[in-house]
């Protein structure tokens, strides 16, 4: 799901391997850290993680962080 607002673009993702507060830190680091991101907001519990964004972003680049924080990125919820 992605919504285009002029605060910028939100994109929702479905996420495995996610079970606390830790979890949802390293994947808020490692997508923070691409260009363009203005704000994460990580729920272990939903297993979703909400991405607010400057304009649409790379959903293979999304993915390699997800990665490289350790979890799976399932596809946009």
């Amino acid at each position: 799901m992605t919504h285009g607002t002029t605060a910028g673009t939100t994109t929702v993702y479905q996420v495995t391997g996610m079970t606390c507060g830790h979890c949802e830190s390293a994947i808020g680091s490692e997508l923070s850290a691409l260009d363009g991101v203005t704000s994460v907001k990580a729920e272990a519990s939903a297993n979703r993680v909400t991405v607010v964004s400057t304009g649409p972003l790379d959903d293979e680049a999304v993915r390699a962080a997800v990665d490289e924080a350790g979890y799976e990125l399932v596809g946009r919820a």
